[in-house]
Order: C-alpha cells, then structure tokens, then sequence
C-alpha cells in the first residue's frame, strides 16, 4: 500500500472498539443469512420480516464501513456522527425482534429426532448468530454513547441519551400503528380514533426530530436543539398520557368493550388481542417519553458545550 493511499484511508474505522463492532456485525450477518439460505429457510410474514431485517441491516452496515472506512461519507450531505448511531441503534431494535421471532416460530425442540434434525440445527445456530448480531450493535450504541460533562467534549445528539430513546420511540410507535392496523377497529368510538391519531402525530413528531438531526439541518428550527426537543418531549407526554389512560377504558370497560378475552377467538387473528397488545405499549412508549424529558432535563447544564449536529 502506498504512502498516499495510506493516507487517504481511515484505519481507525476498522482498528478501533467500534470498527471492531461494525466488523463483527458484518461476520455474523453474513453467517445468518448464509445459514437461512443454505439450510435454515424461512417461510410465511414471519419469516419474510427476520430476513428482511438481516439482509437490510447487512447491506447497510457494509455501506457505512466502506464510507467509514474510504472517508466518502464527508461527502454526503448529512451528520456522519449521528447517522451511524442511529443505524446501529435501529439495527440493534430490528436485530432483536428478530432474533426473538424466528426461534419462536421456526424452531422446535420436539422436531428431532422425528423430523430433519439438520433443519432445526440450523435453526438453531440462525438464532445464535442473530443474538451475537444483536449484542455487536448494541456495542457499537454503548461505544457511541455520548458522556456529558466531559469538558470541551464534542458529541452527537443522537449518542445521548435523549437521542438514543428517540430511536426507541419511533420503532414503537411503528409497532403500535402496525398492531391497530391488524384488526382492532379503533375507528368504532371516537376516543380511540383519538388515541390512533396522537399515536400517529407523536411518532411523526419523533421522526421529523431525527430527521432534522441526522440531515444535518437543525437550523431550520430557529431555536436551540436542546429546548426544541424538549418542548415536543413534553407536549407527546402529556398527548401519550391521556392516550395511554382512554384506549384501556374504551376497549376493555364493559361499557364499550370486552374486559375479558372472548371464547374461541383465533390466536394470532383476535381483535382482543392487539387493542390489549397495543394498550401494553401505549404504556411503555409512555415510560420513554418521561424516561426522555427527565433525560433531558439533567443534562441540560452539561448541553452548554457544544453539540455536533
């Protein structure tokens, strides 16, 4: 190699804690997806999601190590910092619900020695090699993780805390506008179309935030990062909180639904079984947003140094 060639390439994005993480993400995303198509397989939406997410998340892992590594993400008109760290922590969510779904509906311990064995050995190690994935992206997130208060520390707002949970609230909000879409007819009053609809504006709202950070264009706000974020943190909890309060009481109040279970409703295809799914998360997504504002009030002292957006 020579010496200008040396020069033009980023060593360090490979020989490094989180170019060791992004390395090992690669390895086991290729051994994933050549264990599924080599004898592991896949079949039905279940099936079709765990494989899309692998492959997706291999695609895009390669892209940014080769951009890491060649320097040409300086050409891209987007914040490098915040966009990889974001990724990592979308692939780390995507990873995880796959590596829960694919061993739940595609492997069985009672399939041996009845059934092929090899199969199911595949399977098995599918299911491994998606967990160590899984735990190699959420390296790279913890590598990444902004430590406020560090003097004249640059960060990215996505490596904090508060940017990192932002992540987490849209996957959710996607997995909640998913599940009311599946049958639970939350159009039938008009206070669930009202829970739908918040659930809606607030992933939208997250979203655009991110949106905003990654590209790089923070100045269309007009107002500083910290407080923008802030003032919507605070606007989605209190819409979260009257959501999370109204969507239990008109599903599940005798009054306007059913407080238990009905008798031979289909598992898998029960409308009870989303409005109780999407009542769970409601709560959840509920505990990021408080988890968020209280972020990022505490570390409002330590944003006073500056945030690389």
């Amino acid at each position: 190699m020579s010496a200008s060639a040396g020069h033009h390439l980023n060593v360090s994005a490979v020989f490094s804690p989180v170019g060791a993480s992004r390395v090992c993400q690669l390895t086991l995303g290729c051994a994933v997806i050549s264990l599924v198509i080599h004898g592991a397989g896949y079949s039905a939406t279940y099936g079709t999601f765990c494989m899309t997410v692998w492959t997706s998340c291999f695609a895009i892992s390669a892209a940014i190590l080769v951009l890491d590594v060649t320097r040409l993400h300086t050409c891209l008109p987007v914040s490098w910092e915040n966009l990889a760290v974001t990724f990592a922590s979308l692939a780390f969510l995507l990873t995880l619900t796959a590596s829960i779904m694919y061993p739940v509906f595609f492997v069985r311990v009672d399939d041996c020695p009845y059934n092929n064995c090899e199969v199911r050995n595949f399977r098995i190690a599918v299911s491994v090699c998606s967990w160590a994935a899984c735990v190699a992206y959420g390296t790279e997130v913890f590598l990444s993780r902004a430590k406020p208060g560090k003097g004249g520390h640059v960060v990215s707002y996505m490596a904090t805390s508060s940017g990192v949970l932002k992540v987490v609230q849209c996957y959710m909000g996607c997995v909640i506008l998913v599940t009311l879409t599946s049958g639970t007819d939350f159009s039938r009053h008009a206070a669930t179309l009202y829970c739908a609809v918040v659930f809606g504006v607030c992933l939208m709202g997250s979203v655009l935030l991110v949106s905003l950070v990654v590209s790089g264009r923070t100045a269309a706000l007009r107002l500083p990062l910290e407080r923008v974020a802030v003032i919507y943190t605070f606007a989605a909890t209190l819409l979260y909180v009257s959501a999370a309060v109204l969507w239990p009481v008109f599903c599940f109040d005798r009054k306007y639904g059913d407080p238990l279970r009905p008798q031979g409703c289909p598992r898998g295809k029960c409308s009870w079984d989303a409005k109780l799914a999407v009542a769970v998360m409601s709560f959840i997504n509920l505990a990021l947003y408080i988890s968020d504002l209280i972020c990022s009030h505490r570390s409002r002292p330590a944003t006073q140094q500056r945030l690389r957006l």
